[in-house]
């Protein structure tokens, strides 16, 4: 039996399920499954009662937490007698972001961070490529959009808006589009990385594809941004690459009724960086500044 056992074991009860206990905990949830089946096996009774619906403690499991608070209680007050100043975060930590978003709004927040734990060194890497986390030695990435399956834990920050905009000239010159099928008229400024040409909007509920072409496709919103601006063309873009131009008027939003599905913008870092002391404070000041 190991303290982590115990700790996971009252979080689980505290939780009401392992999925809620996981999560808090920032464990896999096929992890906390596996602690507290030793935990039982090392005691050699049932604690707690599984089913689809909800999870139950059962006596023996009631008797055992009060005990288990009771030593987690007597170890945080032993850490607290002999502890002469709270520990500091230190250490060097490698951290991948998306180069716009990381631009626009994750720098400022990293410099912040670090201002508040000055022993830690980051190395932060800005790019749109998916880095090999654990080939690469990354701690922990920030990503936009849909997540491969993969061993990585992932822990959604917040959901980013997507707008369909132009130029008052491009307007001007070849017509406001009203139904997403007048898109195939235009010309469409394309994001590269999908691996497609349509855009994927919302018709009444239903998502709807559409082969879209223009002068132009990049990996990178600024270059499509700067692209629309001089009149190339439509483009769909996260609304934070484009935000200054639309309150400036240099770009105007279109199709405002048929806007695709928002972006998620995810943290995921390698299984064993989910005990790290850096990864969990890192990842409860993003959540705490980026609000969903």
């Amino acid at each position: 039996m190991q303290i982590e056992d115990l700790r996971i074991f009252i979080t689980v009860i505290n939780a009401g399920n392992f999925t809620a206990a996981a999560e808090q905990l920032m464990l896999s949830k096929q992890y906390v499954s596996r602690r507290m089946a030793a935990l039982e096996a090392s005691l050699g009774v049932r604690l707690l009662i599984r089913n689809t619906r909800k999870l139950s403690v059962t006596d023996s499991g009631q008797v055992f937490s009060r005990h288990a608070q009771k030593i987690l209680d007597d170890i945080h007050e032993a850490e607290l007698a002999v502890s002469e100043k709270t520990l500091e975060l230190q250490g060097a930590f490698r951290v991948s972001i998306p180069m716009s978003y990381g631009m626009s709004y994750l720098s400022p927040l990293i410099a912040e961070f670090l201002s508040l734990h000055p022993l830690l060194q980051f190395q932060v890497e800005l790019g749109d490529r998916y880095v090999d986390m654990i080939g690469e030695g990354f701690d922990i990435a920030i990503r936009i959009g849909q997540l491969s399956d993969s061993t990585l834990i992932a822990r959604r920050l917040s959901v980013l808006k997507r707008v369909i905009c132009c130029s008052p000239d491009y307007l001007q010159r070849a017509g406001m589009p009203l139904l997403p099928e007048d898109l195939l008229q235009h010309a469409c400024l394309r994001y590269g990385r999908e691996g497609q040409n349509g855009w994927e909007l919302l018709q009444e509920g239903k998502r709807k594809l559409l082969d879209v072409h223009g002068p132009i496709v990049s990996n990178n919103g600024e270059v499509l941004r700067d692209a629309a601006l001089a009149g190339l063309g439509l483009v769909l873009l996260p609304e934070f690459i484009v935000d200054e131009a639309l309150k400036a008027g240099s770009l105007i939003s279109v199709l405002e009724a048929f806007q695709p599905e928002p972006l998620v913008l995810s943290a995921v870092y390698p299984q064993h960086r989910q005990r790290s002391e850096v990864t969990r404070a890192f990842l409860s000041f993003l959540e705490e500044r980026i609000k969903i």
